[in-house]
């Protein structure tokens, strides 16, 4: 029985990994794309990449360990009292991990290329502070609504969560990079160097997230916190 639940939160802490490395590989090497082919895949193609990547995964592997894939959804889950704060730390090492993983490999495939997809206000800091904090309280909002059990795959669930990730980049991609992710960030901040606006897109998403959980006590009330994190 140990046996068994130790390698069951290791697939938990694999399929984490593997996803965040689809979504940064998938999303920041869209940006890269973009970049190096002067503007072929667009703004909004990025927006829909992040999303689309998003709503896969979900269907990948939602039904192994959730698919967060995101350090402030994991601790939005945690604040929620969905998910056991003993697998907090895990779950963002391994997000942290697939994404840093992803980034190498987008480094490795186009070394001349600066950013690699790493965040940067493209405004006053406050401004992208402002807008990464409001775009994840809105998104941990819709997956408080949608999340409905570890083991359950919803195609809606997919599909909506994807669409708000989508959107938050689609509006806010322009001034903040759109990020709603610290891990997202993280990964390629670190492979690129770019790290001097980094506290940002890691302060404000988990800040965001945090308060999507006490929006959802009050609009759902005991719902918010009656189900395990997942989709």
């Amino acid at each position: 029985m140990a046996f068994c639940h130790y390698t069951q939160g290791m697939r938990k802490l694999l399929a984490e990994g593997l996803a965040t490395f689809a979504l940064v590989f998938a999303g920041a090497g869209a940006i890269v794309v973009d970049d190096v082919s002067g503007g072929a895949v667009s703004h909004v193609g990025v927006s829909l990449t992040f999303g689309l990547v998003v709503m896969a995964m979900i269907h990948a592997v939602g039904d192994v360990s959730g698919a967060h894939m995101n350090p402030a959804v994991t601790i939005g889950f945690y604040v929620s009292r969905r998910f056991p704060g003993s697998q907090v730390a895990p779950y963002v090492a391994s997000q942290v991990a697939g994404a840093v993983a992803a980034s190498l490999l987008l480094r490795a495939l186009f070394p001349a290329h600066e950013m690699l997809g790493a965040t940067l206000p493209a405004g006053p800091p406050v401004q992208s502070l402002a807008l990464e904090y409001v775009t994840t309280a809105m998104l941990m909002f819709v997956i408080l609504g949608v999340a409905t059990g570890a083991k359950e795959q919803g195609i809606t669930a997919g599909i909506v969560v994807g669409g708000a990730v989508a959107l938050g980049a689609l509006f806010a991609g322009p001034v903040s990079g759109g990020s709603m992710n610290p891990a997202r960030s993280i990964g390629p901040a670190l492979v690129s160097g770019h790290l001097s606006a980094l506290w940002l897109y890691v302060a404000a998403p988990i800040g965001g997230a945090v308060s999507a959980v006490v929006a959802c006590r009050y609009v759902r009330g005991r719902d918010c916190c009656s189900a395990e994190a997942g989709y």
